[in-house]
Order: structure tokens, then sequence, then C-alpha cells
């Protein structure tokens, strides 16, 4: 596996760093720590940005030598650009399976500026995306060495390849995972409806048994890779994105791992409401698998939303 960290070196790149080099990764694993450094501030000034350019690879040098001590093969480089256009470049000459991006958000500011880097990299990697946030206290309270791994499902291919990849990889001993799907209510809309009151209850019944089977189904997956897993289908209350953020805040969730259609054109640039939500908001690391183009050009079965994620 190839993973490739997008690292701010102004000082929150060791909790990144760390979080990465305390989890068990596919054997023969190897990373790539990248600093992108905007050279627009030192126009005039080109012995600062060399500088610069110095201390951050003498950071990223420090830094690797904490996962390589960790026994993974690890290489480092910064770049000068701009880091939302650059990091997905990199990481597709790069051939990685994922890329990691580190946040240490205090709040809705940071929280929003976060996403001119994130919402890039989600929109524009053609490989699944993480962005690690350190844990809370009642999350390392509750995880203590272990990790509890939320995974959203709707049936569709996109979730099928997040619960495969969770499935694939080592995760630390005692570590639990949760598959939930929430099931989609039909709603009457106008003033007359295509479907009598009937009609619309056995469509939200079907709904709800089609929900569990997809999450018993994920979680069957889990269990015969070794994994803790439970299913569950909250009723919906609220939309599917705010759902799930909800969810990984009862449940003191450590990571949550969803699909993304992985398309391109217009479809990339606007993205799934759901994961780029859930990714951007959710108060714990959030990974998103996306599917290789390859695959998404197979025939596929139709997910129960139709709905991109």
């Amino acid at each position: 596996m190839r993973i490739l960290i997008a690292l701010d070196i102004t000082g929150h790149s060791a909790a990144t760093i760390n979080d990465a080099a305390s989890r068990p990764w596919p054997e023969g694993s190897e990373f790539l720590l990248l600093h992108v450094l905007d050279p627009f501030p030192f126009a005039k000034a080109p012995i600062t940005l060399r500088r610069f350019k110095d201390a951050a690879a003498l950071q990223l040098k420090n830094d690797a030598e904490i996962l390589a001590n960790a026994g993974w093969k690890v290489g480092t480089d910064v770049v000068l650009g701009m880091a939302r256009k650059v990091v997905s470049q990199i990481a597709s000459a790069w051939n990685a399976d994922l890329v990691i991006v580190g946040s240490n958000e205090s709040g809705a500011l940071t929280r929003l500026l976060l996403g001119s880097t994130a919402r890039s990299v989600l929109r524009n990697a053609d490989c699944s995306v993480e962005i690690v946030r350190p844990s809370s206290e009642k999350q390392k309270a509750v995880e203590q060495c272990a990790m509890r791994i939320l995974i959203p499902t709707d049936g569709s291919v996109y979730s099928a390849a997040a619960i495969q990849s969770v499935a694939n990889r080592p995760w630390p001993k005692g570590s639990q995972v949760k598959v939930i799907s929430i099931p989609e209510p039909y709603m009457l809309l106008g003033e007359f409806p295509y479907f009598e009151l009937k009609e619309v209850e056995k469509l939200n019944d079907d709904a709800l048994v089609d929900a569990k089977r997809y999450a018993e189904e994920g979680a069957a997956l889990l269990a015969k890779a070794g994994l803790p897993a439970v299913a569950e289908t909250p009723l919906p209350r609220d939309n599917d994105a705010r759902e799930i953020v909800q969810e990984a805040e009862r449940w003191h969730a450590s990571l949550v791992v969803l699909g993304s259609h992985g398309k391109g054109g217009f479809d990339r640039m606007t993205m799934g409401s759901v994961s780029e939500h859930v990714a951007l908001h959710a108060p714990c690391s959030v990974e998103v698998i996306r599917v290789p183009l390859a695959q998404n050009k197979k025939p596929k079965t139709a997910s129960r939303k139709g709905a991109k994620r």
C-alpha cells in the first residue's frame, strides 16, 4: 500500500505522523511525506524562500524517522506550488493508494479554512483520502489502543468498496466496527401523491428491510475477516450526512470509512454531498474510499438510493 501524507509543518504534523505510525498497515507499505510550500509570499525574497524550504525538508526528515523506526519505508519531498492543486497531482504521479491530510481544527473557523486544501484533495485525488483529526479526550478514554470504526452503507458498489477496504487491512488489536445503514423514508409530496397511504407504508417497510440487509451483510463480511462488527439501522431524523456525523459523535468513533463515486468532470467538482459533508464535519478522522475509474465503467447493481456519495 502506498500512502502519501500531506503535512503542514507549522507545528501540527506530529499528531498526523504519530497516528500513522501507531496503526498497522499491510506488509510492504511505504510512505511519502509531502509538504507543499506556496512561493507567492516569497516572490521578492528568494533567500528566505530557500531557508523555508530547507526548514521544511528538515522537519519532514525528522517526521520520517518516526515512521522509519516503526519499520516502514518512507520518503520525503518539498515542492513549490498551491497545496490544493499539487497534492492530488503528486498522489497521481506517485500512484498513491491513500492520501492522508492532517487536521488540527479547534473550532468552526479553522474547520472552514481546512476546506480549501482538504475539499480539493477529496474532489480531485484519484485514490482514497483520509482526513486525520486528533482524538478527543472522550475518544481516547473509549479507544485506549484500539479503534472504533464506523462504516455507513447504502448497499451500493461504493459502500461495498469501503467495507472491503476495511476488511482487507490490519487494525489494532481490540478494534471494533459498526456498520450502519439509514433507511430512506418515502415522503408524500404534493397535493396528489402517486401512492396511497398503505403503499407508502409498504415502501417504508421495504426500505427498512433493505437497510438491515445491507448493514448485516457488511458486518458479516467484516466478521469473516476477523473484525468484530455489529449492524445497526438508525431511523432517519435528519439527512444522511448529518445522521452519520451524529452517530460518530454518539458512538465516539475514531474513524469513519465511507465510499465515494470517484467520477470525473462536473461530478468530481460537485462531489457527493454525503461523503464531503462527513469528511469536513465529523468529530473524528474520516476516510473516503474511491472506487477506481476502471471499476466504475463495469456494469454494477444499482444502489438503493441511487445517490452519489
